[in-house]
C-alpha cells in the first residue's frame, strides 16, 4: 500500500528541494536540484523559472505515477522578495527578477517623496529601505516605468510562492506571509494594502489564509494544492505548534535573525533605521524581527585570528568552551574589545591587537562574547518582557559559547537550541497537513536542549 504524504517544493536561492512527509510529520523522501541560472533581458543574472517549472512538474509527475507515495496534499515554501507579473490569458510575462538587481533610486525616492518621506512610509509599512528590488512593491513601480507596453498587458501579480501554486490551481491568491515581509505594499497602521497600489491602479487579491487548499489533478489523481508560504514565516510555524510559551527564535546562520512573534507594538523610525522590520506569521499576526550578519563577521574575523596565529582553518571547530574566562569577560563587564565604535564596511576590526592574547583560543574567546554581545544588541530591539523562552537554531546553535553567554545575558529566559530538519519545509506541510485526513495530528518534535549560563 502506497504511503500517504504532503509534498512540499521548498525553494531556494541556491537549492531546490523537495520533501516528503507522512502521516508522522517525519520526512520519508527528499531529492535536492542545484539548478543554472539565466539572465534577464538586461543581462543580470536570475533564476531559471522555466527550468524550476518543468522540473516540478515532472517530479510530481513522477512521483504519482510510481504510486510508492500517496501526495495527498502539496505545499511551496519559497524566498520572497520576487514576483510573477501574468497577462489576461494567465501567462507569465517576465523573468522571476533577481532581488539584487540594480534599478534606478529615483524610483523609491519618488515613491517616498509622495507617501510621507521616507522614514514615514517605512513606518507604516514596516520595511526598511532595503534599495535595489528587495522592496518588492519597487519591481511593480520599475516596470511600469521601464517597460510600460510589457506592464498594459499586465493583469495580475503573484508572489513566487503563490505562483507555483497557481501552476497546479489556476487560482489567483496572496497571503499575509508573503505580502507582509518587507514589500512596501502592506500598511501595518490601517491592516490592508497601501494607498499607493491603488493610486498607481494596480489591483491585488486579499490575502487568505494560509491553510487555505484549493483542488487540483495531476496524471488524474486528485491533490489538495496549498498556496504557499514564504520560507522565513514557514520556518516559525514549528514552533507555533510545538511551543506553548511564548518564545523568540534566534536563527542563525550567515544571517542571525531574531524574530518575535509576539512583540506587537510598531515600528519605530530608530527601529527601522536599526534593520529591524516586519514580516506576517501565517497566524496573520506581526513578527518584530532584527538581523545581524553575525556568520559573515565572524568567518572573516576568524580568519584573520587564524593567519596570525598560523593555526588550521578549522582550529575555531576544536575551541573547548572556557567557563572561567567567560565568567572573567562578564564580570569584568567593559563592552566589546572587538568592533568597540563602530562596524568597518569589510566587518574586519583591524584595531584589535591581536597580540595581546596568549592563544588563538583566548582570541577566540573574546571574538565570541563581542559577537553575541553584538546580537544581544540586535535581539534587545526587539525583545519583550513577556517573552521568557529563547530558541536558537541554525549553526551557532553548536557553538557552545554564543548559547551560554545568550543564557547569562537574558537570565530571566530559558534559553534552548533546537534542531528541526527543514524548518521552512516541515512548516509548509504543517499548514496542510489537515488535508491527510489523520485521525490524530503528532506532536511537533523541536529538537530542544537547554542551556545554562557560565558561572
Amino acid at each position: 500500500m502506497s504511503v500517504p504524504v504532503i509534498a512540499v517544493f521548498d525553494i531556494g536561492k541556491t537549492n531546490k528541494k523537495i520533501l516528503l512527509f507522512d502521516e508522522k510529520l517525519q520526512m520519508v523522501f527528499q531529492k535536492e536540484q542545484k539548478m543554472p541560472t539565466i539572465v534577464d533581458e538586461d543581462g543580470f543574472e536570475c533564476d531559471d523559472i522555466d527550468l524550476i517549472e518543468n522540473w516540478m512538474k515532472s517530479t510530481l509527475r513522477q512521483l504519482v505515477d510510481e504510486n510508492e507515495y500517496d501526495v495527498k496534499a502539496v505545499n511551496f515554501s519559497t524566498y520572497g522578495a520576487s514576483l510573477a507579473f501574468l497577462d489576461e490569458q494567465g501567462k507569465r510575462l517576465t523573468p522571476i527578477y533577481n532581488y539584487l538587481k540594480p534599478i534606478d533610486e529615483s524610483i523609491h525616492q519618488d515613491l517616498y517623496n509622495k507617501y510621507g518621506g521616507e522614514a514615514e512610509f517605512c513606518r507604516q509599512t514596516a520595511s526598511p529601505a532595503l534599495g535595489v528590488m528587495l522592496n518588492s512593491g519597487i519591481q511593480i513601480l520599475w516596470l511600469q516605468k521601464e517597460q510600460p507596453e510589457l506592464f498594459s498587458k499586465v493583469k495580475d501579480i503573484l508572489h513566487f510562492p503563490q505562483y507555483l501554486s497557481y501552476l497546479l490551481t489556476g487560482k489567483i491568491t496572496s497571503e499575509s506571509t508573503s505580502i507582509g515581509c518587507h514589500t512596501f505594499m502592506w500598511n501595518f497602521d490601517m491592516g490592508g494594502y497601501h494607498q499607493w497600489l491603488s493610486d498607481a491602479g494596480i489591483q491585488l487579491p486579499e490575502p487568505v489564509s494560509n491553510q487555505l487548499c484549493f483542488d487540483s489533478k495531476l496524471d488524474g489523481v486528485a491533490i489538495q494544492t496549498g498556496i504557499g508560504v514564504h520560507d522565513s514565516s514557514s520556518s516559525l510555524v514549528p514552533y507555533f505548534k510545538g511551543s506553548d510559551e511564548k518564545f523568540v527564535l534566534v536563527s542563525t546562520g550567515t544571517w542571525c535573525i531574531n524574530m518575535n512573534p509576539f512583540n506587537y507594538s510598531p515600528l519605530t523610525a530608530d527601529q527601522l533605521k536599526r534593520d529591524c522590520l516586519c514580516y506576517i506569521s501565517s497566524e496573520q499576526k506581526p513578527v518584530k524581527s532584527s538581523r545581524l550578519f553575525m556568520g559573515h563577521i565572524h568567518d572573516v574575523n576568524t580568519q584573520r585570528l587564524t593567519e596570525f596565529f598560523k593555526v588550521e582553518s578549522n582550529q575555531y571547530k576544536k575551541v573547548k568552551a572556557d567557563s572561567a574566562l567567560m565568567s572573567q569577560y562578564l564580570s569584568e563587564d567593559t563592552g566589546r574589545l572587538f568592533f568597540k565604535d563602530e562596524m568597518t564596511i569589510d566587518y574586519i576590526d583591524l584595531s584589535v591587537d591581536l597580540s595581546q592574547f596568549a592563544s588563538f583560543d583566548e582570541a577566540y574567546h573574546r571574538l565570541m562574547y563581542d559577537l553575541t554581545l553584538l546580537n544581544a544588541e540586535s535581539l534587545d530591539l526587539v525583545m519583550s518582557e513577556d517573552v521568557k523562552t529563547i530558541y536558537i537554531s541554525g549553526g551557532f546553535a553548536r557553538n557552545e559559547m554564543f548559547i551560554r553567554l545568550m543564557a547569562n545575558l537574558y537570565p530571566h529566559c530559558k534559553v534552548f537550541t533546537s534542531e528541526v530538519d527543514n524548518a521552512s519545509a516541515l512548516g509548509a506541510a504543517l499548514l496542510v497537513y489537515d488535508q491527510l485526513d489523520s485521525k490524530e495530528k503528532p506532536s511537533v518534535d523541536l529538537g530542544l536542549k537547554e542551556w545554562k549560563a557560565f558561572g
